[in-house]
């Protein structure tokens, strides 16, 4: 399998999860020309802005270590162009999360960065 390949099935590994969590997937795979948002996602009254992180191992951080701060100021971007064009409330209920996956191992970190 190629990295795309390897990202989509990782990706609804993610989905799956989070689903079985209480969330609501509203849409994979955001773009825009700043960037893309892997998972967006309704959690109650908040929509969630998730980065999926897949590594083989913990080896040289694991998959937290792979979502440096350059990375968390895109997504920051990218859901701000989300919010304007689904004419969303600017001061409404948002929020960053993270699911990291490390070899079979998945975990959701709520409230991984703030914008």
């Amino acid at each position: 399998m190629n990295k795309r390949e390897i990202g989509t099935e990782y990706e609804q590994k993610a989905c799956a999860f989070i689903e079985e969590e209480g969330l609501r997937v509203i849409e994979t795979n955001y773009r825009t020309r700043t960037g893309e948002i892997d998972i967006i996602a309704r959690d109650k009254d908040e929509i969630v802005f998730l980065e999926v992180k897949y590594r083989k191992d913990r080896s040289f951080g694991g998959a937290e270590g792979a979502i440096p701060k350059s990375k968390q100021r895109t997504i920051i971007q990218v859901a701000k162009v989300y919010i304007k064009m689904h004419n969303l409330p600017q001061n409404g209920f948002y929020r960053f999360d993270a699911v990291l996956i490390d070899g079979e191992e998945i975990t959701h970190i709520k409230n991984a960065w703030q914008a």
